[in-house]
């Protein structure tokens, strides 16, 4: 039997050697883990930075034909980040792509990775050890935030997201978390009207700055903060904990 990828499809694993990711997160945990598969990445893969492998497009909009024209024996894509018709095409092509669940939670996204990297190459690296270590246990909430990822419009972080569960187990509550949404576009004065202990600003997907975003929300304490250690659930999750603990408490103070 076939093992299955996280939406349920069969798919064939046998120590693939030739892998286009088009997630991010996923290529640098390709990288770090197994580097000598990885033959292609999007424009956004940035991690490691010094890799050096073709590019096929965005993650949203990947160019298909570049991806067919090297020849993978598995893509990796993921169910939020990717569009089912170029998955659908992937396969009707004879491409193995295995798809990933968006994860919404630290221990979800990690078991997700284990499991390919088990199912795949029979391996489970040191970092992934190391990350679920650093984050299996969640702190009492000390405070709630507001996490914008995007203005014009703004959209923020809401409920079933890595990135809430990320602050929950640093003990902060996103004022979002149990929205309808899991990226709610509220208004500035909706926002505001929430009244957040702290609003943490990511460096992306949106670039914010001292200069950029503070001034939205005024008389409320803000953190600026690293939006890879936010938002990814590869190996950057090991340097996560500290990074993102020394700016949440420089934005309290």
């Amino acid at each position: 039997m076939l093992p299955a990828d996280d939406l349920g499809e069969p798919v064939p694993l046998d120590q693939p050697q030739r892998v286009v990711s088009l997630v991010p997160s996923i290529t640098e945990a390709v990288a770090h883990t197994v580097p000598t598969t990885l033959i292609g990445a999007t424009d956004y893969c940035t991690h490691p930075p010094d890799l050096d492998v073709p590019r096929i497009g965005g993650s949203k909009y990947p160019d298909v034909d570049k991806v067919l024209d090297l020849r993978p024996d598995l893509v990796i894509a993921n169910s939020e980040e990717n569009r089912p018709e170029d998955v659908e095409r992937l396969r009707a092509n004879g491409v193995n792509v295995w798809v990933t669940e968006a994860p919404k939670t630290v221990p979800m996204a990690l078991d997700s990775l284990k499991r390919l990297f088990q199912l795949a190459w029979d391996v489970t690296p040191d970092w992934l050890t190391d990350a679920e270590d650093l984050w299996r246990e969640a702190k009492p909430a000390k405070l709630t935030a507001l996490v914008p990822v995007w203005r014009r419009p703004w959209v923020v972080v809401g409920r079933d997201t890595f990135a809430t569960d990320v602050l929950r187990r640093l003990g902060i509550e996103n004022v979002y978390a149990h929205h309808e949404e899991r990226y709610p576009r509220p208004t500035l004065d909706q926002l505001n009207a929430r009244k957040p202990d702290l609003v943490i600003l990511p460096d992306e997907p949106y670039l914010f700055t001292h200069e950029d975003g503070p001034e939205s929300f005024p008389g409320l304490p803000y953190a600026l903060v690293n939006g890879r250690h936010l938002t990814w659930y590869g190996p950057s999750l090991v340097a996560a904990k500290a990074s993102l603990t020394r700016a949440l408490d420089y934005g309290q103070g």
